[in-house]
């Protein structure tokens, strides 16, 4: 087997992993992993902007608040507290490096999204922010001699040795790599395809939280899933994203009779949490018999829109729709996971030499339900500070450790897949109940020796990794008999006991195991 070693491997290019490959390079050489291309990842498909307290209207504790409230009381105060405070800084040097956030005048120009109390989100080329930072922080890489990046290669599973993380096991061009490192952090993003509608790019698959807990790590909070609420909703068109940014701006959602609907919903109208939002526009989608919703910006005017929207008025004309003067068939679409791997606000997993930041991290900032354009400052910030605990790992890598090849060929991976989106969309999304979610456990119950098996394609890998990412949602939704922040149940309405506990599962403590008949009656709420 050829191998490699570095001081610190980094898997994943968004913004978590390229500011922690920045904060590492002063410290030894740096090796940044990624099973597409370097700029393949969500953040470069973020539109709406990055949330931080930049002007004199606005407060840290503001920021703070506004949070918590959208987290539905299950934040980690602590991570919420790093965050935004950290927050300006971490803006501040990316300025310094030359970000181009859009102004007006000389300050900057702030918008608002759903939940926020203040403007307070930036954003560059009205609606280009993630692929702004992923540019930024690509060229600041690229002047580092330190890191290397390493395109297209797949990582399988961590290299494990007594107890500790010693670096990761990648498929590149058909070979098994073995890369050792004294410190590995997982920036790999969300789990967005396993749903059969999202807005999140392919690589999305929860590799990094499936590889890390069969290592043994500890995932939390998995059930808390954001579903978006506005996707494009058009034949032969992808599930693009229709920013919260637009309704920041006075966007308004109608149903198919063009009869406004948020205000019967919530006080705060359009610009409520985006789960209450996502649930209004599935309960308008059943009233009306129809499998979507429309977005109406026309009273904004044209040159307002394809100023401030530029990449959504491109791509939707596209589609022959033109959002300034035409209404815009949207809904709901799987965005954002809150759980992931469970880590301190230092990226520390429950592995000793394994770390991890952005979504695939659980620091409990999020809470229940994050809050609108959090994420890329979530990267940014605890990123930055994954790095910096990082390079204090005292694990000495052990080299040699062998890999075993025994590979299974799964020749109905792809059907397999589509099923498995669906399922999910339908058994474990916006609205769940135990009867539907112990039908989907028993759907997985049959493809479970999928997940036992070895394979060596990168299909065959992310099904495996999707299949265990899965099982862990419906099992935590199953778990948490209650409805909090993203995470609703028809059949458990309210908060339920002990609503603020934080699910957590390793390894040792799960299992995958077929669904009994009297487990479909769900228990008590």
């Amino acid at each position: 087997m050829n191998s490699e070693t570095v001081d610190f491997l980094i898997i994943g290019s968004g913004v978590a992993g390229l500011r922690a490959a920045i904060e590492l390079a002063a410290h030894g050489s740096v090796l940044v992993v990624t099973k597409d291309k370097p700029s393949e990842s969500t953040t470069e498909y973020a539109q709406g902007g990055i949330a931080a307290v930049m002007s004199d209207e606005d407060r840290v504790g503001i920021h703070y608040e506004d949070t918590l409230k959208a987290g539905d009381g299950v934040c980690r105060k602590k991570a919420v507290k790093t965050l935004v405070e950290e927050g300006p800084d971490r803006i501040a040097e990316l300025i310094s490096w030359g970000a181009a956030f859009d102004r007006e005048g000389m300050k900057l120009a702030l918008s608002i999204e759903g939940a926020h109390s203040k403007r307070r989100v930036l954003h560059a080329h009205g609606d280009s922010t993630g692929k702004e930072l992923e540019r930024v922080l690509l060229n600041k890489v690229r002047s580092i001699d330190s890191i290397r990046k390493y395109p297209h290669a797949f990582t399988m599973d961590l290299i494990m040795n007594d107890a500790e993380c010693h670096g990761a096991y990648v498929l590149k061009k058909g070979e098994v790599v073995a890369l050792y490192a004294r410190a590995t952090i997982l920036a790999t993003g969300g789990a967005g395809q396993l749903f059969s509608r999202t807005t999140n790019p392919l690589v999305a698959t929860g590799d990094g939280m499936a590889i890390a807990f069969r290592a043994g790590a500890e995932l939390e909070d998995m059930e808390f899933i954001q579903f978006h609420p506005t996707s494009l909703y058009a034949p032969g068109a992808p599930h693009f994203l229709l920013s919260e940014a637009m309704r920041g701006e006075g966007a308004l959602l109608l149903n198919i009779h063009e009869k406004r609907f948020m205000p019967e919903y919530h006080p705060k109208a359009e610009l409520a949490p985006r789960d209450v939002v996502s649930r209004a526009i599935i309960s308008e989608m059943v009233k009306t018999g129809s499998d979507h919703v429309c977005l109406d910006l026309r009273h904004l005017g044209k040159d307002f829109v394809k100023k401030r929207f530029p990449m959504i008025y491109r791509t939707c004309l596209r589609y022959d729709i033109d959002i300034s003067s035409d209404l815009i068939p949207t809904s709901p679409a799987a965005h954002y996971i809150m759980g992931g791997i469970k880590t301190s606000i230092h990226g520390e997993s429950t592995i000793k030499g394994l770390y991890a930041a952005g979504e695939v991290a659980c620091t409990g900032v999020h809470g229940a339900n994050r809050l609108a354009s959090n994420s890329l400052l979530e990267g940014l910030v605890f990123g930055a500070r994954t790095g910096k605990a990082a390079v204090r790992t005292t694990v000495r890598p052990e080299k040699g450790l062998s890999y075993q090849r025994d590979a299974a060929s799964l020749e109905e991976c792809d059907e397999i897949k589509r099923e498995l989106r669906k399922m999910m969309w339908e058994r474990a999304g916006i609205i769940r109940c135990a009867e539907s979610l112990h039908a989907g456990k028993a759907t997985l119950f049959s493809w479970r020796e999928i997940i036992k098996g070895k394979y060596f394609t990168r299909s065959e890998l992310e099904l495996k990794n999707m299949l265990t990412v899965a099982d862990i949602i419906i099992e935590s939704a199953l778990t948490r008999k209650g409805s909090v922040g993203a995470h609703f149940r028809s059949d458990c309405k309210e908060r339920g006991r002990d609503w603020e506990t934080h699910i957590t599962w390793n390894r040792s403590s799960f299992e995958l195991k077929q669904t009994t008949a009297e487990a479909v009656s769900g228990g008590e709420c």
